[in-house]
């Protein structure tokens, strides 16, 4: 079993719930239609890496999103995590109206920085990711559709959280191909500091 990394100890998820079509933005980038409710998918603990790959079948897409800890009921702690993609795959799959596992759950699709623990949850927490030292991706909870605290509630209406289970809560614009060499430098902002940042260097 994969495992993620708060205050020096391992957390072992059963798996990470992604929330899709977050941020307006980013749903015109990618041309899809704002959806009536949350779309949720699911990755599973074996898609969890500390490398950053470039490609895995053919060329993947990095999208940069804040992601929960889910502990005691609620969300204890945050991280900067990349939700790998198979973006020409997802392309058809949705084309055919199939499920968008095989773009999005095989093995190193979620990459984690480190979790650092939080108190509460607002909407001046957001994320930076820069791509060989240029900022490619801002956003964060103010940009959020659905914020994190009504994310747990309407997920919690069909499915169990268990301890150590990560929310991705969606990302913003400016997803793209990964180039393999480039260098990826994410980090969580609160209130103007960097709570906790995280590189990769693409293979």
């Amino acid at each position: 079993m994969q495992s993620v990394t708060l205050d020096h100890q391992s957390i072992t998820p059963s798996k990470i719930i992604c929330i899709g079509r977050n941020y307006v933005d980013h749903i015109a980038e990618l041309g899809n239609e704002i959806p009536d409710e949350l779309i949720v998918f699911f990755k599973p603990n074996s898609a969890i890496s500390k490398q950053l790959t470039a490609f895995h079948h053919e060329p993947l897409h990095y999208e940069a999103e804040l992601c929960f800890l889910y502990q005691q009921g609620r969300f204890s702690a945050v991280a900067i995590g990349l939700d790998l993609t198979k973006r020409g795959l997802q392309d058809k799959l949705k084309a055919k109206g199939l499920p968008w596992e095989r773009a999005k759950a095989f093995d190193g699709a979620a990459v984690f920085s480190e979790f650092v623990a939080i108190d509460m949850i607002d909407e001046r927490l957001s994320l930076e990711l820069m791509i060989d030292d240029k900022v490619i991706q801002t956003g964060g909870v103010a940009l959020m559709m659905v914020k994190p605290e009504e994310i747990l509630l309407q997920l919690q209406e069909f499915v169990t959280l268990e301890e150590g289970d990560i929310v991705m809560t969606g990302t913003p614009k400016g997803v793209g191909v990964i180039s393999a060499g480039s260098k990826f430098l994410g980090r969580v902002i609160a209130q103007n500091k960097t709570l906790v940042s995280a590189t990769w260097l693409a293979q």
